[in-house]
Order: C-alpha cells, then sequence, then structure tokens
C-alpha cells in the first residue's frame, strides 16, 4: 500500500480500532444502559445518522459523572486490538507520527494515547461536584464530518505530505480527504459501507506491519 509505505503521519480511529470495543458502549454497559446506547453507536458507525446527534442521545441516557469514568476504567480497562502496539511501534521507529482521532471521549482515552500517540477526541463537562453536564460541541470531533476537519488542522499545523487515516466507521472514511488513504479495519466488526469506501481494508494490523517495515 504505497500511501502507508510514505506516510509521515498515521491517525487512527480508536473505539473497534485501537481497542477491541466502543468505550461508551462499555461505560453503558457498567451503568446498565448497555443495549440501548449500543444501538445509537451502530447507526452512528454504519453512517444512519448524524455522529452529533447519536452522540447527544447516548450521552443523555447515561448522563455519566467523572466518578462513574473512573470506577469503569478501574473495573474495565480498555483492550487494545491484536498488533496495533506492534503497528504503532514499527510507525514511531520509522519516524512517522501518529495520532488518535476518535469521536470517543478523551478522559476514557488518556491511559491508551500515553502508550500511543496524540489526541484529538470529545471531551465530557462536568460541574465542580463531578456530574454530568454536557460536552463541548466545539470539539471538532463531536460532529458529523468532524474526522475530515481534525485531519486538516493535524495537516497544517505539521506540514505533512503524506498522511493516512484508520478506522472502523463510517466517520473514518470521512476522512478521505483530507486524508491521502483511508484503511478500513474489520477486526472487530466488518461495515459494508466502510469496505466500500476503503483504499485497503484488513481485519488485522499484521499487513499494515510489515509495509510499515518495508517488508
Amino acid at each position: 500500500m504505497e500511501m502507508l509505505a510514505k506516510a509521515d503521519a498515521v491517525c487512527f480511529d480508536v473505539d473497534s480500532t485501537v481497542i477491541d470495543e466502543e468505550g461508551i458502549d462499555v461505560l453503558a454497559d457498567t451503568l446498565g444502559k448497555g443495549p440501548e446506547v449500543a444501538a445509537w453507536t451502530a447507526k452512528a458507525m454504519e453512517g444512519d445518522t448524524k455522529f452529533e446527534d447519536a452522540l447527544a442521545a447516548r450521552l443523555k441516557i447515561i448522563e455519566p459523572s467523572r466518578n462513574d469514568i473512573a470506577a469503569c476504567l478501574e473495573k474495565h480497562p480498555l483492550r487494545l486490538s491484536p498488533g496495533v502496539d506492534k503497528l504503532v511501534d514499527a510507525l514511531h521507529k520509522r519516524g512517522t507520527d501518529v495520532f488518535l482521532v476518535s469521536g470517543g471521549f478523551r478522559l476514557m482515552i488518556e491511559p491508551v494515547a500515553e502508550r500511543l500517540g496524540c489526541i484529538y477526541a470529545n471531551t465530557i463537562l462536568f460541574d465542580e461536584k463531578g456530574d454530568y453536564t454536557g460536552f463541548d460541541a466545539t470539539e471538532p470531533t463531536s460532529a458529523d464530518q468532524g474526522k475530515p476537519k481534525a485531519l486538516r488542522t493535524i495537516k497544517a499545523k505539521h506540514g505533512y505530505e503524506t498522511m493516512v487515516m484508520v478506522g472502523d466507521g463510517a466517520t473514518d472514511a470521512q476522512a478521505k480527504p483530507p486524508a491521502d488513504a483511508f484503511i478500513g479495519f474489520g477486526g472487530v466488526v466488518v461495515r459494508d459501507a466502510v469496505k466500500e469506501k476503503a483504499c485497503w481494508f484488513v481485519t488485522d494490523f499484521e499487513a499494515m506491519i510489515d509495509i510499515v517495515n518495508g517488508q
């Protein structure tokens, strides 16, 4: 895959790509709201509803406090998809910058980002008691077409010549352009609409690791 071979930046979606589950669904499960939230997640990832509508609906259902999120992460630390850490290590070794561009929540992604790359994600807002009050609608990833906006910002800030987006959902496919290529990832869930739009579709990270390593 020529673009990956010469990319100077690779952006990864987080849920069902970098990690092997949907973080908001995990949070909802711990709060007893799993099925209702998962239905909205599926709509958003298939592209059947605007992302901002799905995000607002899911947060309205669960209204997570700061303590709820901390308890969720303690009980159920987010799990990396097999091989993604090796891929990121190979990219870093080659001198390629890595970004996590997610419609998920910064507070949940931070433990993963410490190991992998810089975050562009959504911010949940809390009051002084730590209770949920809403989300920051100014974050680019809080709305439909938000990932292209985030990638344009990254590309302009750093002057990258070749940028690749990797992800499993419809919002990830939207990121090309400004991404020069979109790699669809189906290692957790295969979405036909995403597969059709991908420049290259993979179900694990092994072939990508080989390309990055020049094999």
